[in-house]
């Protein structure tokens, strides 16, 4: 008990520190993501996915994006991988450089993925590989994604599961049209198992373009039901 006490103080800590730049203003480049992903069973072989994301450029209120993605998916190798299409709509509220002027930028997202999950000692690693169509306003773009991430539990609770957790990952956005290279994600947190259903986690992430960056505070709900 006093080890997971430990851990929950770590994590208020971690918020509490990040709050008063996250609270900064847009020229402060430290954003706040708000994000939920779910997935519904619908047997041992088809799910659906559903995923809200709320991005702002400070804490919460000058929106930044909003993205809305959801897709049909099949599972097989006893659970280990998963193919799956869907759509996404991204609402993007971009500033233009004059003053606090901003224009909303629409793009409707068709995706094909294929995600693979392995374990590595007490590691579980997950493979995400994404290939993406993009209709932005009236512009069509090609992008492809490579997702690696890991998570490794650290205690259990009194049923002997795996409640803390900490959670990392990587991915690249490749272009198929020049400038090949578009981003990279680079992400670290820590996150509670509330049940068999319901996991919530916060943690930093650093995005990086050709010339710029930005770094976010993620907080994410993931629901399994």
């Amino acid at each position: 008990m006093k080890k997971k006490n430990s851990i929950v103080s770590l994590v208020v800590l971690m918020i509490s520190l990040m709050l008063p730049n996250i609270a900064q203003s847009q020229d402060s480049d430290f954003g706040n993501w708000l994000i939920y992903i779910g997935n519904k069973k619908l047997n041992d072989t088809w799910n659906i996915h559903h995923e809200v994301q709320y991005r702002n450029y400070n804490a919460i209120g000058d929106l930044e994006q909003l993205l809305l993605r959801t897709g049909l998916g099949y599972t097989f190798n006893d659970g280990k991988n998963n193919v799956l299409l869907g759509y996404g709509y991204i609402l993007s509220e971009n500033y233009t450089g004059i003053l606090d002027e901003k224009i909303s930028v629409n793009e409707h997202r068709i995706y094909q993925q294929f995600t693979s999950k392995q374990n590595v000692g007490k590691v579980k690693l997950n493979h995400r590989y994404r290939f993406e169509q993009r209709f932005v306003e009236s512009d069509f773009k090609m992008r492809f994604r490579y997702f690696l991430g890991l998570n490794i539990p650290l205690t259990s609770n009194d049923n002997g599961e795996k409640d803390f957790y900490l959670s990392a990952y990587n991915e690249i956005f490749l272009n198929t049209k020049s400038s090949v290279f578009d981003r990279n994600r680079l992400y670290g947190g820590i996150g509670y198992k509330i049940n068999k259903n319901i996991r919530l986690e916060a943690g930093y992430m650093n995005q990086f373009f050709e010339t710029s960056g930005r770094d976010q505070f993620n907080i994410i709900t993931f629901v399994n039901f």
